[in-house]
């Protein structure tokens, strides 16, 4: 396979692949909150959720393996896994591994979340939070083609998709905390901020 092939596949399945979680965080975020969708039952959502998630992460192997196969750039298959260890764009390829280390964590426990329970599924699941945006910035870093123009346009929906869903998922969570607990979950928040600083 020529290196164009492998560029141009490894580029497009990372472009694809960011639409993908993209759509996967706001289907997820509408199966845990008090939203649902109209036209489709709870059950299709949730399938819909997991096929999409299983799709993205055979578009992850592909675009790993076609960056990693590709001799135009040097990507070991070490630094593919363990962050910030790549002679190339060290800094852009570390937040890409963090990314899959997360991803590769959250497949693994949704294999098998029957055994480690609920509470541990959910703890490692929340993860996804702090993979998709290691994901956006590993690739608006690494693909300079991302930095402008069209892609770049497609990133941004997609960034704003994701962050107003989450949004209005913590909106609506607060508005339905019941009217004993407001005080609690309000002076929480104001505490955590105040220890931020």
């Amino acid at each position: 396979m020529s290196s164009s092939v492998l560029w141009y596949l490894s580029r497009s399945t990372g472009m694809v692949l960011l639409v993908l979680l993209s759509f996967t965080a706001v289907l997820g975020i509408l199966i845990h909150s008090r939203a649902r969708v109209q036209w489709l039952p709870s059950f299709a959502v949730t399938g819909l959720h997991r096929n999409a998630s299983l799709l993205a992460v055979v578009l992850l192997v592909i675009h790993v393996a076609t960056a990693v196969l590709d001799p135009f750039v040097s990507i070991s298959w070490l630094s593919v896994v363990v962050p910030f260890t790549s002679h190339y764009e060290p800094v852009w390829m570390g937040l890409g591994a963090l990314s899959l280390d997360i991803m590769l964590a959250v497949v693994v426990t949704s294999l098998l979340r029957e055994r480690i329970g609920h509470r541990t599924w959910r703890a490692v699941h929340v993860l996804n939070y702090a993979m998709y945006p290691l994901a956006v910035v590993h690739g608006i870093g690494a693909a300079s083609d991302l930095q402008s123009g069209v892609l770049l346009l497609i990133s941004v929906v997609c960034v704003a998709a994701v962050a107003g869903a989450a949004g209005w998922r913590l909106v609506d969570a607060l508005r339905h905390v019941p009217p004993r607990r407001r005080v609690v979950v309000q002076l929480a928040a104001a505490e955590a901020v105040g220890t931020r600083r």
